[in-house]
């Protein structure tokens, strides 16, 4: 696979890079993106593919279920940075289907990790269940994926306003906030609210 990788970074080089040399020469002076980018690790989604942005323009935070953390280092620092010193204007959640870490809120595992990491998304299954009736059918199950999908968004924007640096940007109106989802099965891309 490394060897698939390496040949890939070669196509890469031979084609986009060479084309955007200009814009590529621009990034090695230093980066300003507009936009802080949190979605999830999941491997079919590419940020920069799904939304046809020129390397520079996201700085992007990825990790399972697209999750922002309350009380978390590495994150606070990306958030930090992103707001503090990238100045960036616009922060995005995205959440899309099919979401593991999802199907993983209603599963017992022997992990170690992974659960105490998706304790940030369980609310948004606790409140969807809150408001249907247990689903019985293959459909019914899926609509129910799809609206806790949603429902983390909506709560991962509830955990990110609760950061001292999102609170001053936001009363300052240096940035806005954005829900977004990502649909696998058609590649759209639209908004939460």
């Amino acid at each position: 696979m490394i060897d698939k990788l390496l040949e890939g970074n070669k196509k890469f080089r031979e084609g986009f890079f060479t084309e955007n040399k200009a814009c590529y020469d621009e990034l090695c002076k230093g980066q300003n993106p507009s936009v802080l980018w949190i979605g999830c690790s999941d491997s079919r989604l590419q940020t920069g593919h799904i939304t046809q942005t020129m390397p520079g323009t996201l700085f992007i935070q990825r990790n399972i279920g697209n999750v922002v953390p309350i009380h978390d280092w590495n994150f606070a620092t990306v958030l930090e940075y992103a707001i503090r010193h990238l100045k960036v204007k616009d922060i995005v959640i995205c959440g899309h289907s099919d979401c593991g870490a999802i199907k993983a809120l209603d599963k017992e595992t022997d992990d170690v990790y992974i659960p105490l990491w998706l304790n940030n998304a369980v609310e948004a299954k606790n409140r969807v269940d809150a408001k249907i009736p247990p689903p019985k059918t293959h459909e019914e199950i899926k609509e129910r994926s799809r609206m806790i999908e949603y429902e983390n968004v909506r709560l991962q924007i509830e955990h990110l306003n609760r950061y001292p640096v999102v609170k001053k940007a936001l009363a300052e109106k240096k940035i806005e906030i954005h829900g977004l989802y990502y649909d696998l099965t058609t590649g759209a891309l639209t908004t939460i609210v």
